[in-house]
């Protein structure tokens, strides 16, 4: 293995590039793990050398959408300093990874997860950046926002850039608690407050989350209100919208006009069509995105790419049944009053955007009273208590289950066909909506593990969905461009050097639906402001990510490894 010179004492340290063998030396000396001795008959790098590192006899596919082109890439200070097409920058880097026959693009963005209040307890992030991502923007739409933002961020050491909304379910929990009615003025105001102090603090926007409580008891102009907060420091607006099953339509109409009359770019998270009743409608609700987008409208969407989503329990009941919370439920399902009306509305809710009938589309994640069904689908639970896999069975397996702590699950609801048409559509990004997992705890969806690779894999190559250039100009440059980074996403000088370096043709997912533990293949380095984050195909253990500011903060903050 590789010594470290003794005149590298301070800064960002890269060892040269391993030899065969001996990939796990090249590491970042300033995250404290210093290389072993050994007689190998290797030598640093001059420490007087052009660039901290170079990424050498690879193929750019440089986030344009242009064509591919052989380069060598060369960084310094955590950018982007040369672009050599066709090559010579080997031997001028402090620090050298052989690129051949691999693909060097911009480090994917993920616009969508559910890291939040997590990345202090996970900061490397690992089933992200293990998918090439460099970029992660935790959702709040929940209500589990960090507070107060500016001074989260001021301490967090994250191995990829991560940026923050301000959330409206949080801040209307804050002011209002779980009611299920409109603020008055006052609580309005302190609404805006709480939006302008977070915007403030270097928010990117406003996020919502209107199909959860509390927020879905908010009218539009509420949302409109506090989005015009978001616009005057040049915030966008990204939703998960208030419905995306038989309520599509006019719930893309909605979001079209909080950007319109708040005045801000509008970004709606995980398009989809989902209930089998929904399934193709995707082409009115794309439709939609492009006659605002013709009226000047400033409209994008993201998806992940499957077939499945997945969320709580709550969502299979209508939302003025769980108003008040779980005591307020336990009234409403047990009253002689309520209860028909209660159990027929979950029976059509569920029919009609969940299920199709067919309780084996509801597969339990965390399932807090029958732990030992995790991964397993409610209709084996009703097979097991001798109920028929039908509509009544699931109400009332609903209901018991939601007493007793509720539950997370994978619902099984869309169809390729219309994972397809968003994925084609020129405004369309991606997301994993994905969680950050310790390998081998809980059962997650598998995209939290393998959306970029199974784009790349199953999309791009096998199904040609996608060109390649197409596909990673998606991740990349107009996801930067979307949140207002334009010094990321592109490989070009003076560029952050996010860069994800992978082989074309093995990445692919292994995540499943029945092993969702399985990291994928064919992602080699994954570089985050020009630090290794992955090297060949294992974790350094830096931390070189930024905290990625709105425009009221025009300045990131560098967090060394």
């Amino acid at each position: 293995m590789h010594r470290t010179p003794a005149e590298w004492t301070s800064g960002r340290r890269i060892l040269p590039r391993p030899a065969p063998g001996f990939a796990a030396a090249f590491v970042i000396a300033a995250c404290g793990v210093a290389p072993e001795s050994a007689d190998d008959g290797a030598t640093p790098r001059a420490s007087d050398a052009p660039y901290d590192l170079v990424i050498v006899g690879g193929t750019v596919v440089d986030g344009t959408g242009a064509d591919r082109f052989a380069a060598d890439v060369g960084i310094r200070d955590g950018r982007v300093a040369e672009v050599a097409r066709g090559g010579g920058l080997s031997g001028q880097g402090a620090g050298e990874i052989d690129a051949s026959g691999l693909i060097v693009s911009p480090g994917f963005v993920d616009h969508h997860n559910h890291v939040q209040n997590q990345v202090h307890r996970r900061p490397l992030a690992e089933n992200f950046i293990r998918q090439g991502i460099t970029t992660i923007l935790p959702s709040l739409h929940s209500g589990d926002q960090p507070y107060p933002l500016r001074d989260y961020i001021a301490d967090l050491e994250v191995a990829p850039n991560i940026g923050f909304f301000a959330g409206h379910s949080w801040t209307r929990e804050q002011v209002m608690g779980l009611e299920d009615r409109a603020p008055t003025p006052e609580e309005l105001e302190e609404m805006r407050d709480l939006v302008r102090e977070t915007m403030e603090d270097g928010a990117l926007g406003l996020a919502t989350g209107l199909l959860y409580v509390p927020a879905n008891y908010a009218e539009t102009e509420e949302v409109i209100e506090l989005a015009k907060v978001a616009a005057e420091f040049g915030g966008i607006y990204y939703t998960h919208m208030r419905d995306e099953a038989r309520g599509l339509l006019p719930a893309v109409r909605e979001a079209i006009r909080i950007g319109a009359e708040g005045g801000l770019p509008v970004h709606i998270n995980h398009f989809k069509a989902m209930g089998v009743d929904s399934w193709g409608k995707t082409i009115e609700s794309l439709a939609l995105v492009d006659s605002a987008r013709a009226e000047g409208i400033d409209v994008k969407v993201d998806l992940y790419p499957y077939t499945a989503g997945s969320t709580g329990s709550g969502v299979l009941f209508p939302q003025w049944v769980l108003a008040g919370g779980i005591d307020s439920f336990r009234v409403r399902v047990t009253d002689p009053e309520t209860r028909g009306r209660v159990q027929r509305e979950i029976e059509e809710w569920m029919r009609r955007d969940w299920t199709g009938g067919d309780l084996s589309r509801i597969q339990f994640r965390t399932l807090r009273a029958f732990p030992e069904y995790n991964g397993k689908r409610m209709s084996d639970l009703a097979a097991d208590r001798g109920l028929p896999n039908d509509d009544a069975t699931g109400v009332q397996l609903a209901i018991e289950l939601q007493l007793a702590g509720g539950f997370s699950a994978i619902y099984h609801f869309m169809d390729e066909a219309d994972v397809i048409r968003i994925m084609r559509h020129p405004h369309a990004m991606f997301e994993t909506d994905g969680d950050p997992v310790g390998y081998g705890l809980g059962f997650p969806h598998p995209r939290s593990y393998g959306t970029f690779p199974r784009i790349l894999g199953r999309y791009v190559r096998e199904m040609g969905v996608l060109t390649l250039e197409e596909a990673i100009r998606k991740m990349t440059s107009m996801s930067t461009d979307q949140i207002g980074q334009s010094e990321r996403g592109r490989i070009a000088p003076g560029m952050w050097a996010d860069i994800t370096i992978f082989d074309a043709d093995r990445i692919i997912d292994r995540a499943d639906y029945v092993d969702p533990h399985r990291y994928s293949v064919g992602i080699h380095h994954v570089i985050v402001n020009g630090v290794p984050v992955i090297l060949d195909g294992s974790v350094t253990g830096a931390k070189p990510g930024q905290v990625l500011k709105g425009p009221a903060r025009h300045l990131t903050e560098t967090r060394g490894g």
